[in-house]
């Protein structure tokens, strides 16, 4: 299995986060699993700090966003074989002890498997009114699209088959927020099955989250549309 673990400028976090999915997934003994740090463009030390403790690091020349990174790290999956593979933020919010309940969906016949904040069970998630409403928006209008209740769109806590490796290495969106909600639509209309998970968040390790009222109506204004397109995109074959 393959953690993918995008990260720009998280030099105070990257090891300890690399560190801890080693230790809890492979204590788990179930899977060999590699750690790939896809670093963004970052100015710190990021890249190296991943290194020492024990990651696969690739690099981009600068700063591409974190739906390019994810493709990399889908593309490297891809090419290297792997069967499985997890999506792990690089800030610490996602507890590596929650990874086996993902990975269990995935090997039990799920294409991608979604942690979320919101389903029972998830524990407290505090955000803020802005973007709680926004979340909320979000949920019921792609609810509806996929056809099953989805509550955290945006969650970038995920496991993927290899079918839904396969498809995203050549296929996922990479603008801001919307290669977590586009992606949901792209693997549903390429029939992949799509399943949630409560899953518990932890507070950042480090790092400052860039939310405000008006920078999540903007982004909200910009999924719908994203969304209402979304029917009209047709998938990219390998080789294009």
């Amino acid at each position: 299995m393959l953690a993918i673990v995008p990260a720009l400028d998280e030099q105070e976090t990257v090891g300890s986060v690399v560190a801890s999915i080693r230790a809890q997934l492979c204590a788990a003994g179930e899977f060999a699993v590699d750690v790939l740090v896809v670093d963004d463009g970052s100015t710190d030390r990021t890249a190296d700090l991943a290194r020492d403790a024990g990651a696969i690091v690739v690099s981009h020349p600068f700063n591409l966003g974190v739906g390019a990174a994810l493709r990399t790290g889908f593309r490297f999956a891809r090419s290297r074989g792997y069967s499985l593979a997890m999506q792990i933020d690089a800030d610490g919010q996602h507890d590596p002890s929650e990874a086996e309940r993902l990975i269990g969906a995935v090997v039990a016949g799920a294409d991608l498997a979604i942690g979320s904040r919101f389903t029972s069970g998830s524990g407290d998630y505090e955000v803020s009114r802005g973007r709680r409403f926004s979340m909320r928006t979000l949920s019921r209008v792609v609810s509806r699209r996929l056809g099953q209740s989805v509550t955290d769109t945006t969650s970038g806590y995920r496991a993927f088959s290899d079918r839904a490796i396969e498809l995203f290495a050549d296929d996922y969106p990479s603008a801001y927020l919307s290669d977590t909600v586009e992606s949901l639509l792209i693997a549903h209309y390429a029939g992949l099955g799509i399943v949630e998970i409560p899953v518990a968040m932890r507070e950042r390790m480090g790092g400052v989250p860039s939310n405000n009222f008006l920078r999540s109506a903007y982004h909200l204004v910009r999924l719908m549309l994203v969304i209402a397109l979304a029917r009209f995109r047709r998938p990219v074959s390998r080789g294009n």
